[in-house]
């Protein structure tokens, strides 16, 4: 699974990066997921892999938050971007006059870059207050990394202010970007829905299916897993939703926009011809 995951993103940065056509707004955020999702899953599954081999499931306590961190950054900037992707649709099926003019190149540059602040500032905010808590027995991590929620269990002080600091400053992290995807789609079939014809409707339906599959993936599985009460906490339940959004959602994701998007299926084709060629010269 891991290997699929890199291998596809890699593919599609490939694609987007040697494919003039595919330099659009909408496949830059793309290109951009693709790199946040190997780095999401490279945060934990080497990790858990080579604790497989070595047969031992020890982490120390500088690598528990290390990979808190980035946990973090990363699952903030899918967020994020997902948020950016949803604008950009909206803006392209809505005002579709003024989409060049609105998604300019530097808009976009700096959507990113402010993403990867807020969600590095995030991270450093939780990774610090999860640091400030005692440990004062044999710790057992019941996920194969270093999660918040677990974490905070096993902590032996209070967790008010973590909680608190979680249900408020990465609530809002979370839910303002997620508030943009609903808002933005909801203009988005609201405006598809006036178009007259059935082949209109089916192809701009069709531009947004592969990213509204993504969504919900994510959304569904993150919010059923953060913003529960921590009375609700179950290894059971939480295993298969952390398993959702850390390997499976990263995984899909390239299958979902190459499969269903014309562009990069040629974009993707002529590269693994490229690469064909290359190995029989």
């Amino acid at each position: 699974m891991y290997l699929a995951t890199v291998l596809g993103n890699l593919l599609i940065i490939l694609a987007i990066s040697t494919d003039s056509r595919l330099h659009t707004p909408m496949y830059f955020f793309l290109s951009n997921l693709s790199f946040v999702d190997i780095c999401f899953s490279s945060t934990t599954i080497p990790k858990m892999l080579a604790n497989h081999v070595v047969s031992s499931q020890a982490i120390s306590y500088s690598g528990c938050l290390t990979q808190l961190y980035f946990l973090i950054v990363f699952a903030n900037m899918e967020n994020f971007l997902l948020a950016m992707m949803a604008y950009d649709r909206f803006v392209a099926v809505c005002h579709p006059l003024h989409y060049t003019t609105k998604m300019t190149p530097l808009l976009c540059v700096l959507l990113v870059a402010g993403s990867w602040i807020a969600a590095s500032l995030n991270a450093l905010l939780h990774t610090l207050l999860t640091a400030g808590l005692s440990f004062c027995a044999d710790n057992v991590i019941p996920y194969f990394f270093c999660d918040v929620r677990s974490l905070l269990k096993l902590s032996c002080s209070d967790t008010h202010l973590n909680d608190m600091m979680i249900l408020t400053v990465a609530g809002l992290i979370m839910i303002a970007p997620f508030i943009c995807v609903l808002i933005s789609y909801i203009r988005v079939a609201y405006a598809v829905l006036r178009i007259p014809s059935t082949k209109g409707k089916w192809k701009a339906f069709s531009t947004c299916g592969s990213h509204l599959t993504v969504v919900l993936l994510f959304y569904g599985t993150v919010i059923a897993l953060y913003f529960n009460p921590s009375t609700s906490y179950s290894v059971e339940t939480d295993i298969p939703a952390t398993v959702m959004y850390t390997v499976v959602t990263p995984m899909l994701n390239p299958f979902i926009y190459s499969l269903r998007n014309k562009d990069m299926k040629k974009a993707v084709r002529k590269i693994i011809a490229m690469e064909f060629l290359s190995t029989q010269c």
